[in-house]
């Protein structure tokens, strides 16, 4: 078992806002999204990823050109082998979040883009063996506190994300908040009426 300490083993930028629709359809793909949580650990090459992903390298090519493509992936090193020059990928920055500003011609989201789902199919054996952590807690807050709240979520976010790689086990995490319109609430209390 080896500990990688410097996660990922090259430089990149800490946060980067996806804005435009072609880039989050980049990273709603299952298979580019587990290829973008393999480069958080260090920079790989197409045939590196193809091995880990089990499968092949042309398909794993299409997706690295795509991620490439969208500014979510980059080249962070080359190295000659025989007469190829190979290239080793990394991710453009720790995190990318989804931007307000995000507008492709229908504005609209693919409709596959949710962790939420992903997380739930990823934890279904986790579940089952009795190994899943997990909760759901609900309030009632203003936006402005809902807002100030995931400031802090962002913090243990970056915090999980710079973890060194070491140990058999890969482990998801999965946060999320968001606004239920049709939750219950209760009326004032009598001495506020």
């Amino acid at each position: 078992m080896s500990i990688n300490s410097s996660v990922p083993d090259y430089d990149l930028a800490d946060t980067i806002e996806l804005t435009t629709v072609e880039q989050v359809r980049a990273i709603s793909d299952p298979l580019r999204t587990t290829i973008l949580g393999l480069l958080h650990e260090r920079a790989a090459t197409v045939t590196e990823l193809s091995i880990a992903v089990k499968r092949p390298k042309s398909t794993v090519a299409h997706h690295v050109k795509v991620l490439t493509d969208a500014g979510i992936l980059q080249v962070v090193r080359t190295r000659r082998v025989r007469a190829i020059e190979e290239r080793f990928y990394g991710r453009a920055a720790r995190m990318f979040y989804v931007g307000l500003g995000r507008q492709g011609q229908d504005g609209q989201l693919p409709h596959d883009f949710n962790d939420f789902e992903v997380a739930a199919d990823e934890s279904k054996s986790a579940y089952e063996a009795g190994q899943m952590r997990s909760f759901i807690r609900h309030a009632r807050i203003p936006e402005e506190r809902a807002a100030e709240f995931w400031q802090e979520v962002d913090r243990v976010i970056h915090a999980f994300d710079q973890l060194p790689r070491s140990g058999d086990t890969t482990y998801g995490f999965t946060v999320g908040l968001y606004p239920i319109l049709d939750y219950p609430t209760l009326p004032p209390a009598e001495d506020e009426r």
